[in-house]
């Protein structure tokens, strides 16, 4: 078995003060390895986010700790957190998160902009990643010309860009209808299975099911039921699976 990528033991996290005070997640034990995509699925309130942001170094826990490539992060300042992020870690969320005046190549190339890579060198790293997720005809196209589905998957390209060891995302299919939201999965399972990150996907859309390698469940801060997904072993062409929309 493979070493973890991202692993949490112990995690506990408690949001507000006083009588606001909620016990959000309750001593929580996760790994995460490459090859693998995991989902992470709970009703509303029950703690996946706040999870998702904790092992994404964006949140620190209340208690516990989280080692990201052997590292523990709990000694980490401001800056050596961004660091780890950069270093091994690539986000997608509900809401994409494009800039709507850059095109979809400049919004990918901004997550190598920050590692300071070479314009020329960040350009063409950007169109391969957009033709990863088979939008190599819309690299000169804004957010606004493009589907729900194609900003997703130029919000995925941003993430996969710099070869992460893990990819988080947070209901990356809510906003879709089924075949885009498929297609983003076939997307995110080949991250996994081929470029071998680990990916957590946050959900709470039974249609992904049928992606995942592991499911877990959680419910009120505590993980609840562990098992193996049944993934899609459909194979077929990469334009058919990413270029429909």
């Amino acid at each position: 078995m493979k070493d973890p990528v991202i692993e949490a033991k112990a995690i506990t996290k408690t949001l507000g003060r006083g009588a606001g005070e909620v016990q959000a997640l309750r001593g929580i034990d996760l790994s995460l390895r490459r090859g693998e995509l995991t989902l992470l699925m709970g009703p509303s309130g029950s703690g996946k986010t706040t999870l998702l942001l904790i092992l994404g170094c964006m949140l620190a826990p209340s208690s516990g700790e989280v080692m990201v490539c052997g590292a523990p992060t709990s000694q980490a300042d401001k800056e050596g957190l961004a660091k780890i992020r950069r270093d091994h870690i690539g986000f997608v969320f509900q809401s994409y998160h494009l800039f709507p005046t850059l095109t979809a190549v400049q919004n990918v190339q901004l997550a190598l902009d920050i590692r300071s890579e070479r314009r020329r060198k960040a350009r063409e790293r950007s169109r391969q990643a957009l033709k990863m997720v088979g939008l190599e005809q819309k690299t000169n196209a804004l957010p606004l010309e493009l589907s729900g589905g194609e900003q997703q998957r130029v919000a995925i390209a941003r993430a996969i860009v710099a070869n992460p060891s893990v990819v988080l995302a947070d209901e990356p299919t809510a906003a879709l209808d089924g075949s885009n939201g498929k297609t983003i999965m076939r997307i995110l399972a080949t991250i996994a299975h081929e470029q071998q990150s680990a990916v957590l996907v946050v959900t709470h859309d039974p249609r992904v099911l049928p992606f995942a390698d592991r499911i877990i469940q959680i419910e009120d801060g505590r993980l609840v039921d562990e098992r193996s997904g049944e993934r899609e072993r459909v194979r077929m062409p990469r334009s058919a699976a990413f270029g429909a929309d």
